[in-house]
């Protein structure tokens, strides 16, 4: 399997981690570190350095209570940093964004891949982006707008529920002329799902994976706070490191073929780990 972008054909022969860059003063767990270019290109450095093989940059924040912020407040903290690194890193850069207007400035300062968050729900034309640019589009499963994603009543079946969200976005994507190779989705942990749904989604994401064959799979767990339930509830999320390694590992051996990840280093080591165990595991005697 092989996932396209606008600038590359990545090969999903081994989990791909993608590194979280917020340029947001109010996300949930970095909130206000990176809100220099200077300061995101250095944490960039250090991501790549870890191991990281896309950065996900996104300028609005999407925690519970969130504010919308305008197209162009978000342009202006995204696009800057996207442009500094694509003119330092040969990495592929992905912009988190659920506006059209965003996600098609942020192709022309040098992202390749789009990573919207509402699964086309909230703005149809990032379908049209991609479309025109070969971007690569992640499409989430979320419910509600955007105001309410987190609120909304728990479905009685939520793996029937993502699937058949997540294969509307596909359709509506492939009609606006986004060719299925561009294509990766996302269960989308933490939006809207209760504690047991979330576990649910990665004890039981080999049966998500099956219905989507072709189309890469990504998970983003790291540092939710469904994990503090597990661990407790006064571990703040840059302290849950243990459990985002944990989830990656789980959603990596159920079929994800990409983690979305703040700590990138452990996220790595753990991956590289397990691999080469589970080579010699299945290595002839």
């Amino acid at each position: 399997m092989f996932w396209q972008t606008s600038r590359r054909k990545l090969t999903l022969d081994r989990p791909l981690v993608m590194a979280i860059l917020n340029v947001t003063p109010d996300s949930f767990s970095d909130g206000g570190a990176y809100l220099s270019a200077d300061e995101a290109l250095r944490a960039s450095e250090v991501m790549i350095a870890e191991g990281a093989d896309i950065i996900d940059v996104g300028g609005e924040s999407t925690r519970p209570g969130s504010r919308r912020v305008t197209a162009a407040e978000e342009i202006q903290r995204t696009a800057p940093v996207i442009e500094a690194i694509a003119k330092r890193f040969d990495v592929p850069i992905s912009v988190d964004t659920t506006k059209s207007e965003v996600a098609e400035r942020c192709m022309d300062a040098g992202a390749e891949i789009v990573n919207d968050i509402s699964g086309l729900r909230f703005d149809e034309r990032i379908a049209h982006v991609a479309a025109t640019t070969g971007a690569g589009l992640i499409l989430m499963h979320s419910f509600g707008r955007f105001t309410a994603m987190h609120d909304q009543p728990p479905v009685d079946d939520i793996l029937a529920s993502v699937v058949t969200d997540l294969r509307n976005a596909v359709k509506i994507a492939l009609k606006r002329g986004v060719t299925s190779e561009q294509i990766a989705i996302d269960p989308g942990i933490g939006f809207g799902k209760t504690f047991e749904q979330n576990l649910d989604l990665l004890a039981k994401l080999d049966k998500i994976v099956a219905k989507f064959k072709g189309h890469p799979v990504l998970i983003g767990a790291s540092r939710k706070s469904f994990m503090a339930r597990i661990v407790g509830n006064d571990i703040p999320p840059a302290e849950r490191v243990g459990g985002s390694v944990a989830a990656a590992l789980t959603a990596v051996a159920n079929g994800a073929n990409i983690v979305r990840v703040h700590d990138v280093e452990a996220t790595v080591q753990a991956l590289l780990v397990t691999r080469n165990i589970n080579e010699r595991r299945s290595a002839k005697k």
